[in-house]
C-alpha cells in the first residue's frame, strides 16, 4: 500500500504543470492585466552568464593606454606611438593585488577613444607594435590576459567604438569592418573573453560625417566568436546605473522595463516609456503597466578609485578613503549591482602604491564586516509569498548594524517591498525597511543589539526565493 501511495504522488508530481520561465525577455500579450504582467515578469531569468557575472560583485578596471603617458583623459589620437613606454610594466603585479583584494575579474582598456591599441594589431600601425616598449613586440592584452589566468580571475576587454585616430571613422560601412576587425582579433586570439565593454561615447569623423555603428554586425560577431561573454554598457548583457560617481538605485530591478540599445528598437522604446539610463523607477508595477517587453538587464556601477580614469601623478594623494570606498560597496553591490571599480596603472606599468594600500585596506574591512554572520540557518531557502514572516535566531546577542537579504535570482526578482523587525527583551522593533532585494540588498541600521530577526515580505511577484538572510557588525572607518 506504502509503496503504491508513493508512486502515485511520483505520478502525479511528474504529470504537474511545470513553471514556464522567459530567459531574457519576454513579450507582454496585447491588452494583458497588470496581474497577468507582474505573473510574468517573476518568471523573467538571467542567461547562465549574466547570472554568473552577477555573481561576481566585484570587478576591476584597468584603463591604461597612451592617456597614461600624455597625462590626457581622451586623447586626440595624433600621438606617437613613441610615447607609450612603461619602464617596469608587470601584469602579474596588477592581477595579484586585484586578486588579493577580492576582484574576481579584470577589464582592460585595449583601445580607448585615441584609437591607440594595447596589442599587435593588423588594422593599424597606431598600436604597442610601433612602440618602443618590448621593441614593438609586446602584447599588454596577451600578458594581462595571462595574469588572470594565472590567478584564476575572469578576463574582458573594453573597445572603444570612437575612434580619434582611424581615418575611416564617420564612413560608416568602412569604420565597421575596422571595427568588427578589431573586434575579431580579440576575441580569437586570447581565450575565453567574458565580458566585452562598449563606452558610449562618440564624435564625429575627420570629415565631419557622424559614425552609425552597425551593432546587428558586432553584436553577430560576439556570439558567433564568444557567446557566453557578457556585452556590457552599450551591449544586451548588462546596462550603465546612469552615472560615474558609485551610486546605485535603492530600487533596482535587473528585470527592467529599460531596452538595451543593441535591440535597435531601444531608444524609440524607452522614449514611449519616458525613461532613461538615468531614471529612478525602471521596473515598477507602474512601468509594468506601460510597458510591452521586459528584459534582464542588470546594472553595473562604474567608478574610478582617483578623479581620473586614467593615471595621473599629481593624483596620488587623492585616491578614495576607505570610508569611500565602503560607501560605494553598499551603495553598488548592496544594491542588486555589480561594482566595476577603476584602478588605473601608473607610468611604470605597476599599481602604484597608494591604491595598492587602499586595496588592501578595503579587502580588510569586508573580510572584517563580513567574516561573521551572527544569523543561525540564514541560508535555507525560504519560499516566500506577499504577506509571509520568518523569524532567525542570531547565535549570541552581539551588537549588528548590517543586514543582508538575497534572492535567488536564478528563477527571478521577486521582492518588492519588506522589513525586518529585531527581537529585544521580548520586544519586536522595527530596523529598516526596504524594496527590491535581487542578488543582493544591504541595509546599514544603528548598532542595535538583538537575540533575532524577523523579515516580513510585504509584497512579492508570486512566490520569492529568500537564498540568505544575514547579520553582520560593520567597525569602524
Amino acid at each position: 500500500m506504502k509503496k503504491t501511495l508513493i508512486l502515485a504522488l511520483v505520478l502525479l508530481a511528474a504529470c504537474a504543470p511545470k513553471e514556464q520561465y522567459y530567459v531574457k525577455h519576454l513579450v507582454f500579450p496585447e491588452g494583458g492585466t497588470i496581474d497577468e504582467k507582474v505573473e510574468m515578469a517573476a518568471r523573467l531569468v538571467p542567461t547562465g552568464s549574466q547570472l554568473e557575472w552577477q555573481q561576481l560583485e566585484m570587478t576591476a578596471f584597468l584603463h591604461f593606454g597612451m592617456n597614461t603617458f600624455t597625462g590626457q583623459e581622451w586623447g586626440s589620437g595624433q600621438e606617437d606611438p613613441a610615447l607609450f613606454n612603461p619602464t617596469d610594466f608587470d601584469a602579474d603585479q596588477w592581477i595579484r593585488t586585484l586578486s588579493r583584494a577580492g576582484f574576481r575579474m579584470a577589464l582592460l582598456t585595449a583601445k580607448h577613444h585615441d584609437g591607440f591599441c594595447l596589442w599587435p594589431t593588423a588594422t593599424t600601425t597606431h598600436s604597442v607594435a610601433s612602440s618602443p616598449w618590448k621593441d614593438g613586440k609586446g602584447d599588454i592584452v596577451r600578458e594581462v590576459r595571462d595574469a588572470c589566468e594565472k590567478y584564476g580571475m575572469k578576463f574582458g576587454v573594453y573597445l572603444s567604438p570612437w575612434d580619434r585616430h582611424a581615418p575611416c571613422y564617420g564612413n560608416s560601412p568602412e569604420y565597421n569592418k575596422y571595427f568588427i576587425a578589431q573586434l575579431t582579433e580579440l576575441l580569437t586570439g586570447y581565450g575565453t573573453i567574458d565580458e566585452i565593454w562598449f563606452d558610449g561615447a562618440n564624435g564625429e569623423g575627420p570629415d565631419g560625417r557622424k559614425q552609425v555603428y552597425d551593432w546587428e554586425a558586432i553584436y553577430a560577431t560576439i556570439r558567433k566568436i564568444q557567446p557566453a561573454a557578457v556585452a556590457a554598457n552599450m551591449g544586451d548583457d548588462a546596462r550603465w546605473v546612469g552615472n560615474e560617481s558609485g551610486m546605485g538605485r535603492q530600487t533596482e530591478w535587473s528585470a527592467t522595463v529599460f531596452a538595451p540599445d543593441a535591440q535597435g528598437r531601444g531608444a524609440e522604446i524607452n522614449k514611449e516609456l519616458g525613461i532613461n539610463s538615468q531614471s529612478e523607477d525602471l521596473g515598477s508595477r507602474t512601468m509594468l503597466e506601460k510597458a510591452g517587453e521586459l528584459f534582464w538587464y542588470p546594472s553595473e556601477v562604474d567608478v574610478s578609485i582617483r578623479p581620473g580614469w586614467f593615471y595621473h601623478a599629481e593624483q596620488d594623494s587623492q585616491v578614495k578613503s576607505l570610508k569611500d570606498l565602503a560607501d560605494i560597496y553598499y551603495q553598488s553591490v548592496g544594491c542588486n549591482s555589480v561594482l566595476l571599480l577603476n584602478i588605473p596603472p601608473d607610468r611604470r606599468g605597476h599599481i602604484h602604491e597608494a591604491d595598492s594600500v587602499r586595496l588592501a585596506e578595503f579587502a580588510g574591512y569586508l573580510e572584517e564586516t563580513f567574516g561573521t554572520d551572527f544569523v543561525q540557518d540564514g541560508n535555507a531557502l525560504w519560499n516566500a509569498k506577499s504577506g509571509d514572516v520568518r523569524e532567525y535566531k542570531l547565535s549570541e546577542a552581539a551588537p549588528i548594524n548590517v543586514l543582508m537579504l538575497q534572492e535567488d535570482i536564478s528563477r527571478g526578482q521577486r521582492v518588492e517591498s519588506f522589513t525586518v523587525e529585531g527581537l529585544k527583551d521580548g520586544v519586536w522593533t522595527k530596523l529598516c525597511e526596504g524594496t527590491t532585494v535581487g542578488h543582493k540588498c544591504l541595509l546599514r541600521i544603528p548598532d542595535t543589539e538583538v537575540s533575532a530577526l524577523r523579515v516580513h515580505i510585504l509584497s512579492s511577484r508570486s512566490t520569492a526565493r529568500i537564498s540568505r538572510v544575514g547579520a553582520f557588525r560593520e567597525g569602524g572607518i
